[in-house]
């Protein structure tokens, strides 16, 4: 099948074809997904940053023939703009820097100049670290179901993003993130950067934070926030109570 690139800011990305339809994630400038099928109106796609798939309209979307087969560099930064000539876009934070290099990227079969402040994917850092300095933009982010940007996000759009700016990719939702990565025994033994998971009264997963130090956690819940983990679960310091029962920890190489 057709392969498509993101032209555009951030686009929405849909569980049934329809305007109307519940947005289940968000697709941002420079991913690149490939068309499952098609409709004069709409197309499921399946997004090569994590195997996801759900509908986009074709107006939203542009063939490629160059999709990232691997991990490309992302903007890290709220104030980038790419001009592709006919029109200028906001590139988000998370947005993908296709083949970037010499302040430049590779668009639609042309070298395009974008001055812009990425991640990088060498390796080097401290987890915990790198996680403090990935999360700062996101902190005070309004909840959004779907949501993947500090405009908007919810707690596996903000856990993967800033795994992906670790060049870690994680897939989509929490339930899937929990298959990923190995236990961690104890949540005493947790470590800056170990995924937190959290169940419903049913013993479904259905939230995840990402540890840091001083048995913090940083997740969204009504807004990206730092709280308090132990081994009961997520104690909200404003609320003054417990929020969110702990199921899991995972390390996640």
């Amino acid at each position: 099948m057709a392969s498509v690139i993101c032209p555009l800011s951030i686009v929405p990305v849909r569980k049934d074809p329809s305007d109307r339809a519940e947005m289940v994630t968000q697709w941002l400038f420079g991913e690149t997904a490939e068309v499952l099928e098609r409709t004069e109106m709409w197309s499921r796609l399946c997004f090569d940053h994590d195997g996801y798939e759900g509908w986009v309209d074709n107006k939203q979307l542009l063939t490629c023939d160059t999709p990232n087969t691997e991990p490309d560099l992302r903007v890290i930064d709220n104030t980038s703009i790419v001009d592709l000539g006919e029109r200028q876009v906001m590139l988000p934070y998370g947005a993908v820097l296709p083949f970037f290099k010499d302040a430049g990227i590779l668009f639609q079969g042309r070298r395009v100049p974008v001055n812009a402040v990425t991640n990088t994917l060498d390796g080097s850092g401290d987890r915990g670290d790198l996680v403090e300095t990935y999360m700062h933009p996101f902190l005070g982010a309004p909840y959004l179901w779907g949501g993947r940007t500090p405009w908007g996000v919810d707690c596996s759009g903000f856990t993967q993003a800033i795994f992906m700016f670790m060049g870690i990719y994680l897939p989509r939702d929490a339930h899937q993130q929990a298959e990923e990565g190995d236990p961690v025994e104890f949540v005493e033994l947790a470590e800056p950067g170990d995924l937190a998971f959290f169940d419903n009264n049913e013993g479904r997963i259905i939230h995840v934070g990402i540890v840091l130090s001083d048995r913090r956690i940083v997740h969204a819940s009504g807004r990206v926030r730092t709280d308090t983990l132990d081994q009961e679960g997520i104690f909200n310091t404003e609320e003054k109570r417990y929020t969110h029962k702990l199921r899991l920890v995972k390390r996640v190489a």
